[in-house]
Order: C-alpha cells, then structure tokens, then sequence
C-alpha cells in the first residue's frame, strides 16, 4: 500500500487496492524447518557455504572469514543474513540482505521508503525460491517497504516465482583497472554495494 501512495508502484489494471494487497501477503513466519538468524558462532561455516557457492561464477569476491563477517553478519538497519541448520547442526542454507532506506519527497503521509536489497544467498537443502520467501518475511518482520534482487547469480530462479516486478533500468559493472570479459548476468556473483 505505501508503494503505491509514495508513487513508486502503481494498482495494475483491473485490480483494486485490496485485491493488490491480496496478491502479495506473505506468511507470518519463516516456513523452511532450521531457518534462523546468523549468529557471530556461524561465521567460519557460513563462510565456507559461501566460498564454495560463489566458486561456480566466473565473476566473483574471495572473502576471507573475517571479511565475510564484516560484509555478513547482521547488523540492525545494516544487513540481516540467515541461515539453515540441519538436524546434524550443518549449515546448509544462507540467505541475506541489506538496508538502504530513501527519502520520499513530496509526500505528507510518508517520509523514508525502506529498501531491502538482495546480497549473498545459498540453497542446497531447500529450492532458492522457498529460501527467499523466508528472505521476504523476515524483511518484511524488520519493517522494509521493498525487497529488490538484481539478476545476477541464480536469482532469475525465483523472480518469477515470488512475483518480482522487473526494474525500469540496467545495471552495469565498472571495475576500475580490471579487465574481464562481457558476461552474462548469471556469470556474476559479485553485489556491489
């Protein structure tokens, strides 16, 4: 509702407010068993979950454990990551995203749009689509407006799926005296903040 009396959705053809809102509710609560917040006790195997994910992308960071804490680790109004743990108290699952709110100009009723961007997200017990539904409702549970995902890694996996609507511009990748090929979206496992 506050995305479309801020201006930065608008109510589709045929559909009311209440059919709008309708359409995207999301459960109350996570509902993939062993999902929780990441904790500073996570931190080695949540790295190594990562690394080795990230390992598949032509482009990609190497975070050492210390560098993925600082990046990962949750911060409130920061960044918010999860994990899966199974029965055997594995991580198996990793999923985060972080904050950045924006100022709403010329509207009486709302003055902070808060924005919650996709960052590093890992599936290997679950499909990526149900982990990210968890994503959306712990995002929703911190207060954010909007959840946006770039294209890159596997996300055109759940996109669709989760009802993503597709952004009004293109992204593009300057690395300052790197040299790399032109590559597709799916090859980059890299999220520049």
């Amino acid at each position: 509702k506050k995305l479309i009396e801020i201006g930065f959705s608008r109510l589709m053809p045929r559909m009311t407010m209440a059919r709008t809102i309708k359409l995207y509710k999301l459960p109350e609560a996570p509902q993939t068993p062993g999902f929780r917040a990441m904790v500073p006790s996570d931190a080695a195997k949540a790295h190594a979950l990562l690394a080795k994910y990230l390992d598949q992308f032509p482009l990609h960071p190497h975070l050492d454990e210390a560098e993925f804490a600082h990046w990962c680790m949750p911060r409130p109004g920061v960044v918010d990551a999860f994990v899966v743990e199974d029965q055997a108290g594995e991580l198996t699952d990793l999923c985060s995203f972080y904050h950045l709110p924006s100022t709403v100009i010329g509207n009486d009723k709302h003055s902070t749009l808060k924005a919650a961007y996709s960052f590093y997200n890992v599936a290997t017990s679950v499909p990526l689509r149900d982990l990210m539904r968890d994503a959306l409702i712990c995002a929703k549970a911190v207060e954010m407006d909007v959840f946006n995902a770039l294209n890159i890694m596997e996300n055109d996996r759940f996109l669709k799926d989760l009802k993503f609507g597709i952004g009004d511009g293109h992204l593009q990748y300057y690395l300052y005296n790197w040299k790399c090929a032109e590559m597709k979206p799916a090859d980059i496992g890299l999220v520049l903040l």
